[in-house]
């Protein structure tokens, strides 16, 4: 094993669901108030930093935050597992496909670098059967730190620990939909992989410097030769 693959969830695998209105619900139940809701771009971000950047506009302390963040994750996690059947998720072009082709590599690895709570990443990939199928034992989640650029650390330290393989950093590929998971990946000094299935064009990924900006997962065999061939 040699490679090790770190994908994105929101925008990059799946899309859609009810995230936002739990959050919503569960910023009421611990704060009394969601911010400016409508108005922040979520994109990239991890859900304690959304927390605070909505929260600290509606005037709470960073002491106020903090002391509501385990009540916000509790009732946002109950929220969402309840609503999810009636509000699906739905897994991007290509993306099974891929995964399916990946997990047959004995050189490949599989994880995670989410700025989703670790409880709420898992639900995602659960819903539409992604976790069923494919095995992402290692990640970096929201839930590790507020700060993205902290999460592809974490997620490498638990895959070498858990493979007990010292990943030589050139083999390891963030791939995101947004400018922030291109900058997380770089600030280790890992590769990166930007894929224009969320927010953002295919224009604005490559100015962020990722290795390779592609259209969506629909190709597998170009995909799969910029994670791979990038990594190698």
């Amino acid at each position: 094993m040699t490679h090790l693959l770190l994908f994105d969830i929101d925008g990059t695998l799946i899309s859609g669901g009810p995230a936002k209105s739990a959050f919503h619900d569960g910023l009421m139940a611990a704060y009394g108030t969601v911010g400016d809701i409508e108005v922040l771009d979520f994109s990239g971000k991890t859900d304690p930093q959304i927390a605070r950047e909505l929260l600290s506009g509606a005037g709470l302390s960073h002491a106020e935050i903090d002391a509501g963040l385990p009540t916000l994750f509790s009732h946002y996690l109950r929220e969402m597992e309840a609503r999810l059947p009636e509000h699906p998720v739905r897994v991007l072009p290509g993306v099974t496909e891929l995964l399916a082709h990946l997990a047959e590599l004995e050189e490949v690895a599989l994880g995670l670098v989410t700025g989703n709570h670790v409880g709420g990443a898992r639900l995602k990939l659960q819903a539409p059967g992604l976790a069923d199928h494919f095995h992402f034992p290692v990640g970096g989640y929201g839930s590790d730190s507020e700060h993205r650029n902290d999460l592809p650390g974490i997620a490498l330290d638990r895959a070498r620990e858990h493979w007990d393989v010292d990943f030589d950093p050139a083999r390891v590929v963030v791939i995101g939909d947004t400018p922030r998971d291109v900058e997380c990946g770089r600030a280790h000094g890992l590769a990166t992989v930007a894929v224009a299935t969320g927010k953002f064009a295919a224009g604005a990924l490559r100015s962020t410097g990722a290795d390779h900006v592609l259209e969506d997962f629909t190709d597998l065999e170009e995909t799969a030769s910029r994670l791979l061939g990038q990594a190698a």
